[in-house]
């Protein structure tokens, strides 16, 4: 990975959330412009987040404002929750990881593992990008309000094999 995200990546995110809206909130999206760059750091009011780790690490991070949460939650399973509830918080992270996983799945020839789900939610938190990492943003627009897939990633070194291990 250089210095630019690469845009298999960015299609990969891109076909994964279209994927699950489609297939499992039953809801048609449209897509800004990817923004790549440094990310500010985001600051939203429900965020489900979910790490990589292997030959890439890095973090997924699926960002909504509450009303939208709550909206696509309740597309999801076909119930009204409230932002409080346990059963609202595993929605937020099953979405998320199902996104990262179809993603991850598209990344061919790369050895990557995804984390189990965190959820946050109230106003005011904010999530720091991994130091060092490339990022983007991926701006989604549902008939449940908006949202972004904000991802950083960094390329882990490659293991010098070549080299005997400490004694």
């Amino acid at each position: 990975m250089s210095n630019t995200f690469d845009p298999i990546y960015i299609t990969a995110f891109v076909e994964a959330t279209k994927n699950v809206f489609q297939t499992m909130v039953r809801q048609e999206l449209k897509f800004g412009k990817p923004t790549p760059g440094k990310l500010p750091r985001l600051s939203s009011e429900v965020s489900g987040i979910i790490g990589m780790t292997g030959d890439v690490e890095g973090t997924i991070v699926l960002s909504l404002p509450g009303s939208s949460a709550e909206n696509i939650v309740e597309a999801f399973v076909g119930t009204r929750l409230d932002s409080s509830s346990e059963d609202f918080a595993d929605a937020i992270g099953e979405l998320v990881n199902m996104i990262s996983g179809g993603a991850k799945a598209k990344f061919e020839g790369k050895h990557v593992r995804i984390g189990c789900p965190s959820v946050v939610i109230g106003e005011g938190h904010t999530v720091q990008q991994l130091s060092g990492s490339i990022s983007i943003s991926i701006p989604c627009e549902s008939p449940c309000g908006s949202f972004s897939v904000d991802v950083s990633m960094k390329k882990v070194k490659e293991a010098q094999a070549s080299q005997p291990a400490a004694a």
